[in-house]
């Protein structure tokens, strides 16, 4: 070892590195584990957790060759890799590695690598080998079980290839079959458990619109919490019905449910993506929901609208009356589109929608996790602020499955011809 890396290491050990600084549930378990699985809540540290992890198994060469994988390859480069808590910038000088991109990888300096895979891409694990792997957000994956899958079998280098999870939990069907394994060591922890690394204005306002509530429980406390009493949708129902791709859809819409203002803290604009197969089945292509200028969720949906070859555009217009509409047409002014007056409740809206899920009629192309959560917690007597959130995402789905089932009161606006 050169002079330079083995003072640098002496010193780094001498300071005691990260695990001085890590709280007590924040270091790997004792024992002889194969899997350790982080169920906390936002803010606890998972990311620095799990690249911190990482970097122990290079510098004490317990792993040469490291699968990374996230829900999106966004994810997995912006959070994993790029974050202020990932990889890169929780890197000793001393063994810092090299990214590149276009080969997604990571190359240490001891000539360890990390390669990133996405879990919308779960084909792209098949084949490679692994001697430990670090799974960030699992409960969020696009297809869980399908990348779960192909990640293990890939697990076969060295004499104890081991893995971690980092999760805010939900219950899907992949994290309850972790939690019953006895190889699996499971860590807990929650938000405020980080309050000292956390900004303080933060922390006040997610106590004050969430504490309490059924989501903060679920993103804050990391409680795994089972279908909510009088939910109009079930997580099972979701599992059941999930598919990797759709047929051939003879309709195909995009559904907007615009949020009035795009401030801080407001509510997002829900858009949705979903088609009918000939045989009446409904599929759920994309959630493409967020935080939009309405000049931003516009492109977004018109995107989606010439992407997926669509053949209407709906877009509740309670809110923003003609200004919805003009704002489209300021984008392109050649869609079709369908102009939607919310005359019944949220409630009695969304409950035609909820059957045709219960009756397996409707099938997700991979997972949806906000939104699946959104759907999980809304309830027959759904009171926003005590919720608190709006489901904009749910409003833009029950716009979009009940103008492709027939069910759906509208007003019409015709193209604009040019």
């Amino acid at each position: 070892m050169p002079l330079s890396l083995a003072g640098s290491l002496a010193a780094a050990l001498a300071d005691g590195g990260w695990r001085a600084k890590a709280r007590p549930s924040q270091l790997p378990p004792a024992g002889d584990w194969l899997g350790w699985l982080a169920l906390a809540g936002r803010g606890w540290g998972k990311t620095w957790t799990g690249a911190n992890w990482v970097h122990e198994l290079v510098e004490t060469r317990q792993a040469r060759r490291i699968a990374l994988v996230a829900p999106t390859a966004a994810d997995v480069r912006d959070t994993i890799v790029e974050g202020v808590s990932g990889l890169l910038n929780t890197a000793p000088a001393w063994s810092r590695p090299v990214y590149e991109p276009s080969k997604r990888r990571l190359t240490w300096p001891n000539g360890a690598i990390a390669t990133t895979f996405s879990s919308e891409e779960a084909d792209r694990l098949r084949g490679p080998e692994h001697d430990a792997a670090w799974c960030d957000e699992v409960a969020a994956w696009t297809d869980p079980q399908a990348t779960w899958d192909m990640l293990q079998f890939g697990l076969r280098l060295g004499k104890r290839p081991r893995w971690l999870c980092t999760t805010t939990p939900r219950p899907i069907a992949l994290v309850k079959e972790l939690l019953k394994r006895p190889d699996v060591v499971v860590t807990r922890g929650n938000t405020f458990e980080n309050e000292a690394n956390l900004a303080p204005t933060f922390l006040a306002a997610i106590r004050a619109r969430y504490e309490g509530t059924r989501l903060g429980r679920q993103e804050l406390n990391a409680e795994l919490l089972s279908d909510t009493p009088g939910a109009l949708w079930q997580h099972d129902w979701l599992e059941r019905s999930r598919v990797k791709q759709a047929p051939e859809l003879k309709r195909i819409v995009v559904a907007i449910d615009p949020a009035v203002s795009n401030k801080e803290g407001s509510d997002e604009t829900g858009i949705l993506v979903a088609g009918r197969a000939a045989n009446k089945s409904l599929f759920v292509l994309e959630d493409l929901s967020g935080r939009y200028q309405p000049h931003e969720w516009a492109r977004v949906a018109i995107g989606a609208y010439e992407r997926h070859k669509a053949d209407r555009i709906i877009a509740e217009v309670n809110n923003g009356g003609q200004m919805v509409e003009e704002v489209i047409r300021n984008v392109n002014s050649r869609v079709s589109f369908k102009a939607v007056h919310a005359s019944r409740g949220k409630v009695t809206r969304a409950e035609p929608v909820a059957a045709l899920y219960e009756k397996a009629e409707v099938h997700h192309v991979g997972g949806f996790a906000t939104l699946e959560d959104q759907m999980c917690n809304f309830t027959s007597d759904f009171d926003r602020s005590r919720a608190g959130y709006s489901p904009d995402r749910v409003d833009a789905l029950v716009w979009a499955l009940s103008e492709l089932s027939g069910n759906i009161e509208i007003t019409t606006i015709e193209p604009l011809r040019i």
